[in-house]
């Protein structure tokens, strides 16, 4: 007897939407990545909106004010919500070692932005964005390994 090929069988907008919403819910990698995104999207939100709305204060202090709020919302919610560690893992503990790889990952988009434009002549800003968006996608990404391992289930 031979199963039928997925082609062949119908399959349900709302069986699709279920499986997507309960992978999202999961604590495999999958979820952990989908809300490790939102909540990056949403922190990045507020430190624009922070960015602009303290900018009288000028460039440097609304970056500091505007990504340190942020940092600490968002290491805060990948502690309770990407990761699920909120019973296992200290509000401190993910400040230092969230906020140590915000931190990291901010060096090293500096470096990287300071480093292009040495080596290119006058570029321009969408070539700098890109260049901003290539590293922040590589640093997001080790930083998410980096908090998956810090929010881990420690064994008993």
């Amino acid at each position: 007897m031979t199963c039928p090929s997925l082609l062949h069988r119908p399959v349900a907008v709302a069986d699709l939407v279920g499986d997507v919403a309960a992978g999202v819910r999961s604590d495999r990698w999958f979820g952990q990545f989908s809300r490790f995104v939102l909540v990056g999207g949403l922190s990045s939100a507020v430190y624009a909106l922070l960015y602009v709305l303290l900018n009288g204060l000028g460039d440097v202090p609304a970056n500091v004010i505007g990504s340190a709020i942020s940092s600490i919302m968002a290491n805060e919610m990948h502690r309770r919500i990407s990761f699920h560690a909120g019973e296992r893992v200290g509000f401190l503990t993910a400040q230092w070692e969230g906020g140590a790889l915000a931190v990291a990952g901010m060096i090293a988009t500096s470096l990287a932005l300071s480093w292009f434009n040495s080596v290119t002549t006058d570029p321009s800003v969408v070539t700098e964005f890109l260049v901003i968006a290539l590293v922040t996608a590589t640093i997001g990404t080790l930083r998410f390994l980096a908090l998956r391992w810090v929010f881990r289930p420690r064994p008993a």
